[in-house]
């Protein structure tokens, strides 16, 4: 088993980087997915993650 993780600021790049990964055509067996929210000053940050568990 192997695991592959995605770290992106915006969930359409998180999107764009897990689908050209199962386009590679790997035996996926779990996909956890994440999102993180901080406060920066005034500006919120978020961070959409994702962790795949394949052969």
């Amino acid at each position: 088993m192997k695991v592959k993780v995605f770290d992106e600021s915006h969930e359409k790049d998180l999107e764009e980087s897990i689908n050209s990964f199962l386009e590679e055509g790997h035996d996926v067996i779990d996909i956890k997915y994440e999102v993180s929210v901080a406060i920066f000053s005034e500006e919120q940050v978020y961070c959409f993650s994702a962790m795949i568990l394949y052969r």
